[in-house]
């Protein structure tokens, strides 16, 4: 089994990329391009795709405009980087989408669906297609999941999402234990608050908010170095720890009046 610190120069990297298309999966292929690397872009809106691929050399960046929540278009565009670049070293399952949901509202029912479709069941849908070529080829592979600091704990008004988060940073760990016999790494990556279009919808103070370009390069660094599970920034961590240890009575109180995500997906 390859060692879990084991790296590969960027430039001689081979990277595919979910929801690439804007907020951290954007930031992320930019960064992973700019060092170099061959990377596979994929997302439901094509032209940020092409404007992407357009500040880069023509064989540096593949495009694959795909649905996370498709299987089979997921697995052809896997198909087509695999036949036309090679099997890559890092998938990052980067698509996601945030809202605020209430269960009592019977026309959020359809949001709790697509929150989870994408969240949950996209990530296995990134990865499925990947595997047994990764296994077969020799290649540090690595899976990359990106989960959130709201996986945590349930937040009120966000019931989809912080149960698709927490749903997801479960998954990847069952994941990791699944691919250890292969040499395959799994990172679990929780972001708090970055700069995107999902937070700036926010209409309340989001703590240690930070800037999706500083954002992608922590992300790489902790993928490099083949983390297991990484919050990032690190005072979110601490943040974290704290979290997971309030009883729930207490927890119950302090969020009592919590501020809340708008009910539209974003």
């Amino acid at each position: 089994m390859l060692n879990q610190q084991t790296r590969k120069p960027a430039a001689n990297q081979r990277v595919f990329i979910t929801g690439a298309s804007s907020g951290i999966g954007l930031a992320l292929a930019r960064h992973y391009l700019r060092q170099g690397a061959t990377v596979g872009i994929t997302g439901r809106r094509l032209a940020p795709l092409e404007a992407l691929a357009a500040e880069f050399p023509a064989k540096q960046c593949s495009i694959y405009q795909a649905d996370v929540r498709d299987a089979k278009a997921m697995q052809a565009s896997a198909q087509a980087f695999i036949q036309t670049v090679g099997v890559p070293h890092i998938v990052i399952a980067n698509a996601g989408v945030s809202c605020g949901t209430l269960t009592a509202e019977a026309e959020d029912i359809a949001a709790f669906h697509t929150v989870f479709e994408i969240n949950v069941f996209g990530m296995v849908h990134t990865f499925q297609p990947f595997i047994a070529v990764m296994r077969g080829s020799g290649t540090p592979g690595q899976l990359v999941g990106i989960a959130s600091v709201a996986g945590i704990r349930g937040l009120p008004g966000a019931g989809a999402y912080s149960a698709s988060k927490s749903a997801a940073i479960t998954y990847l760990e069952s994941l990791r234990t699944e691919m250890q016999h292969y040499g395959i790494a799994v990172t679990t990556i929780a972001p708090g608050y970055i700069r995107t279009p999902m937070t700036d919808v926010n209409n309340y103070r989001m703590p240690f908010l930070m800037d999706v370009e500083i954002a992608a390069a922590r992300f790489a660094d902790a993928i490099a170095k083949r983390k297991r599970f990484m919050i990032i920034p690190w005072q979110m961590g601490w943040v974290a720890r704290i979290l997971r240890i309030i009883p729930r009575w207490l927890w119950d109180r302090l969020t009592r009046n919590a501020p809340r995500k708008p009910r539209t997906i974003s």
